[in-house]
């Protein structure tokens, strides 16, 4: 078997040479000019002052720019893929090609050819690359099973509680170009698969070297975490996940060619960030939405996107139906103050993991706030629908009139403060919270078959609402939340408790909830609490510079046996005793790694990707530049000590 399988097909061909196309023209050699003096600003100096400064330079505490340090740590790709795509297109927008291409090399880390050789070196011997995939997989996607409760019996995971209490590292694998790990991967026996940090690539790794058993190169990056299922009734083993380009892809898991590439959204404008989940013969995949950041330019016409939940046929990739969180954009007849045209509704976009119950057909799904009126009823909402038809079952809303997009200020503007052009309703009635549904929601089996849907919100509440027909039950609010506080990615259960992981960054520490906190569902009462507290001593400031602001959790949680595993946004991973609370266990992923594939790989901070686990090993991808956290580029194998 070849060691690379390379995509050449069709429109997913044309998407990857264009791609290459505007990085290529580009061009990100370094430029000087022979009659500037040496002391004068560069043109990507100029272009960074005028158009990145304000927010990079010094952003203020609790912001999402990140500062002009981690900037400096990303590839041109990262960067070039950010302005023309991502979520600084709108300041892309502004740009020329030749501004572009200044303020890219401006701020590019150096870099040689990428080349395969971070692969070629960490490659398997012959014998070794077998991918077996005789036994059931370890875990079928983010939430771990289709109840999205991140639980692991010790038979899946390969551990015991005691074993997760004392943990080392087996192998690191680091990877180029790389200072934000979003995804997570799946373990199927003796395979994990894994999309590659920033690079194009999926690998099938050995779960106990760290050897690669193959490399598949797609067109674009892998934006989240996959999922494992078979394609169909008879179709092979696959995994699959959503790309920077928004195409849904599929790749054998025995050999790692793509099976099927295609676009399931409804708007070819807007990411997918959630990751997919096989239900059966289905897959249901999340759908965003963008408008959120494309709000920042003053010139856009705010706001037309919103999000979906697609099924697809699993076996080849058709839609089966999209259920839409609301009707599309219209005009609204107004004008902001630079005489643009306004849009509305939009928003409420889902980036979090469904739920399915196959048994009784359901999907549950969560989703953020408006970015434009009028309001909507699914926004900062838990909503249940039909697996088979698409159709709408019941909403929960949790916070009403949330209008909000990143041309606001969060809460209510200050008096004399003038606002932004897109965030032309401000006045109008909305909370300006931004306090999505970050994690989805969760499938709590209840006695007497009363089951309970949980979910857990940046405004640092958590949820129980019947599941039959979104009546709430009770609910809990740990802090004061904050766009990118309170619950931000995901919460997880042992079947007694649910577990709900707070961030609060930059939140002062009187009111602040970071920690990780356990509530009974049975009866809604909170059974323990652990409250994080930032760790700067020795050289700890110098590896995780943030780490007095920025010390809470923010990854959804994973349940072992009788034990929570949990990463913090500066770097640690923490293993608690689920039913008491104790701390059984610590390990400080944010140090320097000499990884197995020949690579230097540093860790940083633990965000958005899930830890997980599988074969006797727990997996921490440890790095997220987002935010203004700590960059790093490596996924961490730690196993049980050596007594």
């Amino acid at each position: 078997m070849g060691v690379f399988t390379r995509t050449t097909r069709g429109g997913a061909a044309a998407a990857a040479v264009a791609a290459l196309a505007l990085t290529a023209g580009l061009g990100f050699g370094r430029l000087a000019s022979a009659q500037a003096p040496d002391d004068a600003p560069t043109p990507g100096k100029l272009v960074y002052d005028q158009y990145c400064a304000a927010c990079h330079d010094k952003p203020e505490p609790g912001s999402r720019a990140a500062p002009v340090a981690n900037l400096r740590k990303m590839s041109a790709q990262t960067l070039t893929t950010a302005l023309t795509t991502g979520v600084m297109k709108p300041v892309g927008d502004q740009l020329t090609r030749r501004q572009m291409r200044e303020l890219v090399e401006y701020l590019a880390a150096p870099e040689g050819p990428l080349g395969t050789a971070w692969i070629e070196k960490a490659m398997c011997a012959p014998d070794r690359r077998e991918v077996d995939l005789s036994g059931p997989p370890a875990q079928l996607g983010f939430g771990v099973g289709q109840d999205n409760g991140r639980r692991m019996s010790a038979a899946q995971a390969g551990l015991k509680t005691r074993d997760v209490a004392d943990l080392e590292v087996a192998w690191t694998f680091a990877f180029p170009r790389t200072s934000s790990l979003r995804s997570q991967g799946v373990v199927v026996g003796s395979t994990l698969f894994y999309p590659a940090g920033q690079t194009n690539y999926v690998l099938a790794l050995d779960t106990r070297t760290g050897c690669v058993k193959w490399a598949s190169e797609l067109p674009s990056p892998i934006r989240n975490s996959l999922a494992v299922g078979r394609l169909g009734p008879k179709g092979p083993l696959a995994v699959v996940g959503g790309d920077n380009a928004g195409q849904l892809v599929a790749l054998d898991a025995k050999t790692g060619k793509i099976a099927w590439r295609v676009d399931p959204r409804h708007d070819k404008n807007v990411p997918l960030s959630g990751s997919p989940l096989f239900a059966g013969e289905k897959i249901i995949v999340p759908v965003s939405a963008m408008d959120v950041a494309n709000a920042m330019r003053p010139t856009f016409e705010c706001c037309k996107s919103h999000g979906a939940i697609v099924a697809v046929e699993a076996a080849t990739g058709k839609t089966l139906w999209t259920w839409h969180t609301m009707e599309d954009a219209k005009p609204l007849g107004r004008k902001t103050s630079h005489g643009v045209e306004t849009y509305g509704p939009s928003g409420a976009p889902i980036w979090s993991s469904p739920a399915v119950d196959l048994k009784k057909g359901v999907v549950y799904t969560a989703t953020g706030e408006n970015t434009s009126p009028p309001a909507t009823k699914t926004s900062d909402a838990v909503v249940a629908i039909d697996l088979a038809t698409g159709r709408e079952k019941w909403v929960f809303q949790a916070l009403a009139n949330d209008v909000w997009n990143m041309s606001c200020p969060v809460g209510p503007p200050a008096p004399g403060r003038p606002l932004n052009p897109n965030c032309f309703f401000a006045n109008e009635g909305s909370v300006l919270r931004d306090h999505d549904f970050g994690g989805g929601p969760v499938i709590f089996k209840g006695s007497k078959g009363r089951d309970v849907i949980l979910a857990g919100q940046k405004s640092g509440e958590v949820w129980a609402l019947d599941a039959r027909d979104g009546k709430v039950l009770w609910r809990h609010q740990f802090g004061p939340g904050t766009p990118l506080g309170g619950v931000h990615w995901g919460i997880a259960t042992d079947g007694v408790r649910v577990f709900a992981p707070i961030s609060d960054p930059n939140v002062p520490a009187d009111r602040s909830a970071a920690g990780l906190h356990a509530i009974d569902v049975a009866t809604g009462k909170v059974a323990w609490q652990w409250k994080a507290a930032p760790d700067c001593e020795g050289d700890r400031k110098t590896r995780m510079p943030t780490c007095a602001g920025k010390y809470g959790l923010s990854a959804p949680p994973l349940v072992i046996d009788g034990a929570v595993l949990a990463g913090s946004l500066d770097g640690r991973l923490w293993v608690f005793d689920a039913a008491k609370g104790d701390v059984l266990g610590v390990y400080d992923t944010a140090q320097a790694y000499q990884a197995v594939n020949g690579l230097a790989g540093a860790g940083g901070s633990i965000d958005a990707a899930g830890i997980f686990a599988g074969d006797g090993l727990v997996f921490v991808s440890s790095g997220y530049a987002a935010f203004g956290q700590q960059p790093g580029n490596v996924l961490v194998a730690l196993k049980p000590r050596a007594k």
